[in-house]
């Protein structure tokens, strides 16, 4: 099925389960135990389309993104004077590209003289210019906080000032002397974390010509880096890894933790508690087994406060403010803000290093890539986390 009508049965099947549960409620608004199995699987469908919508509208984009020629086509008339293109250099010419992927099929045993000006502190070698730009493209397909967040590339430990007093009006009488407050700033410091992740190929494979070894290996080590980078900028405590917008310290500030079950009150709350400034902008970020709660809930009108997306390119909705979802996300908390003010910034270029006879025994060769980036919210006020009951985290 298409994306189109992926969408379109996910609408009817969202509809038929409201109509579902608004006819077969007591008077208490309870489901008996029947009704409510039915509904669970009426609801499991529609996780389920949600899904495969998630997953073809990614498979269509790294397609689009993948098949990108290698090089630009010729477009000048013949004969006709031009002036030359700009010869390219280094890691971004096709020689290297080329040698880079020539290494690789050889398990670095045929390393061109050409790939030594890429080598790198630990013995790896910079990935060439163009597989570093899709990798980013995989990056940013596969990980939430870098489309919401704010990309920086950085050389060394990159600072932030942070304004620690706010300016404040005052009225004067005609005349009056004007008086000033010192502006106070704080700084914040983007270092550079070390991320390795590993892939597996076959021998058989790495040594079939016909086989894209290229889109192989930036698709591969793209999610394994996203995923690793996602659970970080999500969760980490900022020792040797990021700090993220989750994490009790340093994180996002905190909206209060429930007593009781997740109300639709309490998201009212919740997005009420983020300063006007950064609603504007803001979106909710919760695991796919706390969405299963949030799907329940309903207004004092009686509406669903989850808004399914009814086109193709446009996300879920929550009261209006649009949901994403992570695997990593806590399922104690739900976080609601404007992430463009949680930074992340990568230093210098990827690598990739053979891994030394570690899957030699099965026939597989190991391949590693190395990045090295670090993510802080440089504004915790931007972001409120709602802690959850634990009893209501566990559910679904």
């Amino acid at each position: 099925m298409t994306v189109k009508e992926l969408i379109e049965k996910r609408a009817k099947a969202w509809e038929a389960a409201k109509n579902f549960v608004d006819t077969h409620e007591d008077k208490n608004g309870n489901l008996s135990a029947e009704d409510n199995a039915t509904y669970t699987k009426m609801e499991a469908e529609i996780e389920e389309l949600t899904n495969s919508i998630d997953r073809q509208q990614r498979a269509e984009r790294r397609e689009q993104e993948l098949s990108k020629p290698v090089n630009s086509p010729i477009t000048g008339k013949p004969y006709k004077d031009e002036p030359a293109a700009e010869e390219k250099t280094g890691r971004a010419s096709d020689e290297y590209r080329k040698a880079m992927l020539n290494a690789m099929r050889s398990n670095f045993r045929q390393v061109s003289n050409v790939l030594q000006e890429g080598v790198d502190s630990d013995g790896g070698y910079l990935v060439p210019v163009e597989y570093d730009k899709r990798l980013i493209d995989v990056l940013n397909e596969e990980n939430i906080m870098r489309t919401l967040g704010t990309k920086i590339t950085t050389s060394g430990e990159h600072k932030i000032n942070i304004a620690a007093t706010k300016p404040a009006a005052a009225w004067i009488e005609e005349g009056g002397a004007l008086s000033f407050g010192d502006a106070t700033f704080d700084q914040i410091y983007l270092d550079a974390f070390k991320l390795h992740v590993a892939i597996k190929v076959t021998e058989e494979l790495l040594y079939d010509s016909a086989f894209n070894l290229e889109n192989y290996i930036i698709t591969e080590f793209g999610k394994a880096l996203a995923n690793a980078e996602e659970d970080a900028f999500l969760n980490g405590d900022g020792k040797g890894k990021p700090l993220g917008i989750f994490a009790k310290t340093g994180g996002g500030q905190s909206a209060g933790t429930l007593t009781a079950a997740l109300k639709s009150d309490d998201l009212i709350d919740l997005i009420y508690s983020l300063k006007r400034p950064y609603r504007k902008n803001a979106s909710f970020i919760l695991n796919d087994a706390t969405l299963a709660q949030v799907k329940k809930l309903k207004d004092n009108n009686g509406q669903y406060l989850w808004q399914p997306s009814y086109q193709a390119g446009e996300p879920d909705r929550i009261l209006g403010y649009t949901v994403r979802t992570s695997a990593y996300a806590p399922t104690d908390a739900i976080a609601f803000g404007d992430y463009r003010y949680y930074n992340i910034g990568d230093r210098g270029s990827r690598s990739f290093k053979q891994l030394n006879e570690l899957f030699a025994g099965n026939g597989m060769i190991g391949f590693v890539a190395k990045e090295r980036v670090d993510g802080k919210l440089v504004l915790p006020e931007a972001v409120k986390i709602l802690g959850l009951k634990a009893e209501t985290a566990t559910k679904g």
